[in-house]
């Protein structure tokens, strides 16, 4: 047995369920990392380690770890790199297998399934789809061209055939619709229209969720038949890059000392992370967050709306807010709520979205509820 058959199967007995093992166990990884990877490395940035660099088996082991290995930063991708790249943003990756198993069993997909894709990025997890459910039974979307030619070479040279095709997954692939399971590896703010149009009444939407705050939650939809859709978000903590045209506007410079003062109903180091930011993300959507030395920031792009928070020498907090938006109280009024409802997770929210609107809801769906930005 060869040094990369070993891999793969010492790879698929640490995660998943035996059938996804199954597939990882035949899907040669190694060929969707290309020529080269990005490694972050604190002091210098995101370096790039090529293949020609390393020995047979040292590649076959980076390939097999069960990590997430950078293929693109901010457009350059790793084999046309010579020095480290600093301080931009990671826009591909060969997610960790770990992660793209549980994925695919969040999706509920099994034998017989008709899926589409949304994202290949290098087209791992499209194989292993492939090897599982057949190649007329995959669909998968990639929105770079030079990620989508990659992983196009990646997957025919791994001996499968899917639907592959170039552009805008937010749009769906109309032409080979119903779907069965709709699976984005890429993060949305809302649910894009033409998703619950191409899956079937009964059918599932899988997919990451994040906001301008950066936080993420796990949407499992399923899809009625008058192309309404509605579900819970899971207990998987994870994440996988925004779709870009959902990623946020730049940010405008802050600014301090600015708008009506009064003191703070909750402790602003509550919005570190975790579902408290996530809460507050839903309250004020066109919203970022900022940390400055002892202040919090939040600014609304499209108003030039502001908050910020200070903490005060005789304790507690102030906050001063400037513009159309206040919105310091949208995010104190969410918080609260989310605070009297004994704090859970994102998995204690669910989602519903119609043509009209998009919402969340805490508890049960006439519970507290937020709408997504239109």
């Amino acid at each position: 047995m060869s040094l990369a058959t070993n891999l793969r199967h010492e790879l698929a007995a640490t995660i998943g369920s035996q059938s996804w093992q199954a597939a990882v166990e035949v899907v040669p990884r190694e060929l969707f990392l290309g020529d080269a990877v990005y490694r972050h490395e604190p002091e210098h940035g995101w370096v790039p380690v090529h293949r020609s660099d390393m020995s047979r088996d040292d590649w076959l082991a980076l390939a097999y770890t069960d990590e997430t290995w950078v293929t693109q930063i901010d457009g350059v991708m790793a084999e046309d790199a010579t020095d480290p790249v600093a301080l931009l943003r990671p826009t591909s990756s060969s997610t960790l297998p770990g992660l793209v198993v549980r994925m695919l069993e969040a999706a509920e997909i099994r034998e017989g399934d008709k899926v589409l894709e949304i994202g290949t990025g290098t087209g791992y997890s499209t194989a292993l789809m492939c090897q599982r459910l057949g190649n007329d039974a995959v669909t998968s979307i990639e929105y770079d061209p030079i990620v989508a030619g990659r992983a196009r070479e990646a997957i025919t040279a791994a001996g499968y055939a899917p639907t592959l095709v170039e552009g805008d997954g937010l749009y769906g692939y109309a032409e080979n619709a119903e779907y069965d399971r709709l699976i984005a590896t890429c993060s949305v703010r809302t649910i894009p229209q033409a998703w619950p149009q191409q899956v079937r009444a009964g059918g599932t939407i899988t997919t990451p969720m994040s906001g301008w705050m950066g936080e993420t939650a796990f949407a499992h939809l399923t899809v009625a038949g008058d192309g309404t859709a509605r579900g819970r978000f899971l207990e998987d903590d994870l994440y996988f890059m925004t779709a870009r045209s959902h990623l946020p506007p730049p940010r405008p410079p802050l600014v301090s000392g600015v708008g009506d003062a009064r003191k703070s109903r909750i402790d602003p180091s509550t919005l570190q992370g975790g579902t408290a930011l996530w809460v507050a993300q839903l309250a004020v959507p066109q919203a970022q967050v900022s940390w400055g030395g002892d202040a919090t920031f939040v600014v609304d792009v499209g108003t030039g709306s502001r908050a910020e928070t200070r903490q005060d020498l005789a304790g507690g907090w102030t906050v001063r807010q400037h513009g159309r938006v206040k919105l310091w109280d949208e995010v104190e009024n969410a918080i609260e709520t989310w605070q009297d409802a004994g704090q859970p997770h994102q998995s204690g929210f669910g989602l519903t979205v119609t043509r009209e609107r998009q919402w969340v809801w805490l508890g049960e769906p006439g519970g507290p509820s937020w709408d997504l930005p239109a």
